[in-house]
């Protein structure tokens, strides 16, 4: 079996496990590997504009805003922009800062018609600590996966 399909079996029984509604589950450096292993495949960064610039970014990634900043109202255009920027048959894998948001937009895309749909875990940021931080407990950061600040 090769590496690939060992992800994304990996992947698929996570999710399988929690009852999630799209295809996959992945950590972070599962979701970067196979930015490499799959040809077409693409990452989605649904954070704000604002996270974007103030936080980092994943160099490479689809930047589609799940919720706007300020005030947190859902995109009203992130279908159409899904639609427009990535194939419903490409390899999708959804980031945000923990795994909530990018959670929300793995499923809508789901409904919307794309055939392989992966969430990742612990998303840019990860968890946050006893001192209540983040980039100390998982996430792609944490990891040392690359990004890029402003």
């Amino acid at each position: 079996m090769g590496r690939l399909t060992q992800i994304l079996e990996g992947a698929q029984g996570r999710a399988k496990e929690l009852g999630l509604p799209y295809d996959g589950a992945l950590l972070p450096a599962e979701a970067h590997e196979l930015l490499s292993l799959a040809p077409g495949a693409r990452l989605v960064d649904v954070r704000t504009r604002a996270e974007l610039e103030w936080v980092g970014r994943v160099p490479g990634s689809v930047e589609i805003e799940w919720q706007t900043y300020p005030g947190g109202q859902p995109n009203p255009d992130f279908e159409a922009e899904l639609t427009h920027q990535v194939d419903r048959e490409s390899l999708v894998m959804f980031l945000c800062r923990s795994g909530g948001r990018s959670h929300a937009a793995a499923a809508a895309a789901k409904q919307f018609g794309y055939t392989e749909v992966y969430n990742v875990l612990q998303g840019f940021e990860g968890d946050k600590d006893p001192q209540s931080h983040r980039n100390t407990v998982g996430g792609w950061r944490f990891s040392g996966l690359p990004w890029i600040q402003s």
